[in-house]
């Protein structure tokens, strides 16, 4: 699977866009690609869900890991368009408290 288009917001937020399914073989390449943007200093990143038509738990497993990357090197990890199987997802694991969803990339870190 090829990497996910990313793109910059201000000199400090990257916007990532996962496209298609986020399962096992997404998964493993967006978990790859937070990890590259992390090791090369952004840690305030959106991932931007619209183009997203399904997650499954390794999905959920990669988004966390993102997370968790972020936070230790001093940033977060903002989720913003859910669409309703990945709404419904997060809902159902609870993990919209964790992750909870932002109207846009443009204004996820606007706090």
């Amino acid at each position: 699977m090829s990497d996910f288009n990313t793109r910059t917001i201000g000199s400090d937020v990257t916007v990532i866009q996962p496209k298609g399914r986020l399962n096992m073989g997404g998964a493993s390449t967006l978990r790859k690609q937070l990890q590259g943007i992390v090791d090369g200093g952004s840690s305030r990143i959106v991932v931007d869900l619209s183009a997203t038509e399904f997650v499954d738990s390794s999905g959920l497993g990669a988004l966390i890991s993102g997370l968790k990357i972020a936070r230790q090197a001093g940033g977060d990890l903002r989720i913003t368009a859910t669409p309703a199987q990945v709404t419904t997802v997060l809902e159902l694991t609870n993990l919209n408290r964790v992750l909870p969803t932002y109207d846009s990339a443009d204004t996820a870190f606007d706090d």
